[in-house]
């Protein structure tokens, strides 16, 4: 990223989030084992997502002042999570952002960024 003192949200932007976002929930929810652990309310699920990232990457708070702290951990403990599924995941984030034409310079460092979040969500052998 050119200017070190940016976010990642204000680097990428709303709108482009967004997008990416959307982009990234309609591979999900055609994804063979990716969409039975989503609860099929894709419109919900990618607003939350949307807040969620929003907060991850720098930009306001709007998941907390919503729905208090995060806890991702907690709040996936109910559905069986394996390194295999953090890997789809991920392929997912990849393709969307490829889909949407995400700069390059911001690609790889966000891919990390979740990938260590996706690596910390399994729960699973």
């Amino acid at each position: 990223m050119s200017n070190e003192n940016q976010s990642m949200y204000e680097y990428i932007g709303k709108e482009k989030l967004e997008e990416l976002v959307d982009t990234f929930y309609s591979y999900v929810s055609k994804h063979e084992r990716l969409a039975i652990i989503f609860p099929g309310d894709w419109e919900e699920t990618a607003r939350k997502q949307k807040l969620f990232l929003t907060q991850f990457l720098g930009g306001p708070q709007y998941y907390s002042m919503e729905r208090g702290h995060p806890r991702m951990r907690a709040r996936h403990m109910p559905f069986p999570i394996t390194i295999e599924l953090a890997h789809d995941w991920l392929d997912c984030m990849a393709k969307a952002m490829d889909d949407v034409d995400l700069d390059e310079e911001i690609k790889e460092p966000l891919l990390q960024h979740l990938r260590n979040v996706a690596y910390h969500m399994v729960n699973q052998e």
